[in-house]
């Protein structure tokens, strides 16, 4: 297979980048200590003091200039407090898509593939020993990959992608490549290959391509609902592009479950403040064990101010069933909906038995058809242990609509057993 060099595009397209206007210039003031003698005035002779006369005309045309731009700056702020949230003056543009840009979702041609059966996406629940940030690095570093997009104009779509089989499988942001003609890929040795198109979705932003080869190294991925904030996260990827390739930053988990309204729609991310930047769409967010447990997707910026360590990340509890869905059935499935509302933590009801507390049953739901009452303690579902709203929720994730899922209830201290028929979407 032919190698490519890709560390330099003539027609790379990076996003957007602002740099500050060159010779800024930042007045000094300074004034004599206390107490300190002052010195003699010099009498200057009348051509220096012409030139200093003309020199202090240019210091009043100075301040004048400068006292109108800071009432220029000055009106600014006020119209930025005052104008509605929400509008095109909203201060906070995530870089996820040129702001202004509302052309909505455009069509990817890249040359496409379906998955071979079998293929999924899986997720590791036990983990090691903590590693270094050099180990991480060393670890994962050679699955993560550049992802270049040829858009068709002249100009090409950089952002990052995480293998997750040794045959070629790859995950990246839908809106790295969306829009693209055909794309490439690039280890951290600089080989590229050619990438086609498996499926995508451009609502969870997630996007499967696929890449011919054996034995490439391939992250693991594990668990986000096991992360706490305050974790030790990392993020790998190319900020700005190719050049600045394999990058790494650190950083916590600075919320989970975070809504962030996105072009209309919400999405449910982790908050960290790991350094992101436009090009670093895609890559991992690493924990301390060195697994994957997010795809980094967007960054809040403002356009009037400086705002640092506002990175959020698609959690991999959320994104596995999306994964294996486009790797299924090419699209995104619909989600059953269960019919209960519960708490979101498990209470002890005896020794050795814990449950979450069923709050309300929606009526003609699976779960009202199969039994399930206000008051009902879930305990199990799926064959799996419930200690949380979070973990009946997975479950839910796991199964489609026809899917027989098997609950086992406590209810005025008996164990009972029920079966949902999960026959109706969620909304």
């Amino acid at each position: 297979m032919e190698e490519q060099d890709l560390t330099r595009l003539p027609d790379e397209v990076v996003e957007s980048y602002r740099q500050p206007p060159p010779g800024e210039v930042v007045e000094t003031y300074s004034r004599p200590l206390p107490g300190a003698p002052r010195r003699a005035a010099r009498q200057d002779p009348p051509r220096e003091a012409a030139a200093r006369r003309r020199s202090k005309k240019g210091l009043w045309v100075f301040l004048g200039c400068f006292a109108l731009a800071a009432a220029l700056a000055v009106t600014a702020v006020l119209w930025d407090w005052s104008a509605p949230r929400h509008t095109r003056l909203d201060p906070f543009d995530y870089d996820f898509r040129e702001p202004g840009d509302d052309a909505g979702p455009r069509e990817i041609s890249i040359p496409a593939c379906s998955a071979e059966e079998g293929v999924s996406l899986p997720l590791e629940r036990e983990h090691g020993a903590s590693l270094t940030a050099q180990e991480v690095y060393r670890q994962v570093n050679p699955a993560v990959v550049v992802v270049l997009a040829d858009l068709g104009d002249g100009s090409a779509s950089v952002g990052t992608g995480v293998l997750f089989t040794q045959d070629g499988y790859l995950i990246t942001n839908y809106h790295v490549v969306e829009g693209g003609q055909e794309c490439t890929v690039a280890l951290d040795s600089g080989r590229g290959y050619e990438a086609k198109y498996v499926a995508g979705d451009v609502d969870s932003d997630l996007a499967v391509l696929k890449v011919e080869g054996q034995d490439l190294p391939a992250a693991v991925f594990g668990d986000s609902d096991l992360l706490t904030v305050g974790d030790k996260v990392y993020a790998i990827g190319n900020p700005l592009g190719v050049e600045l390739r394999g990058t790494l930053t650190d950083g916590i988990v600075s919320a989970i479950d975070r809504d962030v309204e996105v072009e209309g729609r919400t999405m449910t991310l982790l908050q960290t403040n790991a350094a992101l930047n436009s090009g670093n769409s895609g890559g991992p967010l690493i924990n301390e064990y060195g697994q994957v447990v997010g795809i980094n997707t967007i960054k809040m910026t403002s356009r009037y101010s400086n705002i640092e360590g506002l990175g959020f990340a698609i959690p991999t509890a959320y994104m596995e069933r999306i994964v294996n869905d486009l790797l299924t059935y090419g699209s995104l499935q619909p989600e059953p909906v269960l019919g209960v509302t519960v708490i979101q933590v498990a209470e002890q009801l005896a020794p050795d038995v814990w449950g979450i507390e069923v709050q309300s049953v929606t009526r003609n739901s699976p779960a009202d058809k199969a039994g399930v009452q206000k008051g009902d303690y879930v305990l199990t579902a799926g064959g799996r242990v419930i200690n949380s709203s979070q973990d009946l929720l997975r479950v839910r994730r796991q199964h489609h609509l026809g899917d027989e899922l098997p609950m086992t209830l406590w209810r005025d201290g008996e164990i009972i057993e029920v079966t949902l028929s999960l026959m109706e979407p969620a909304a």
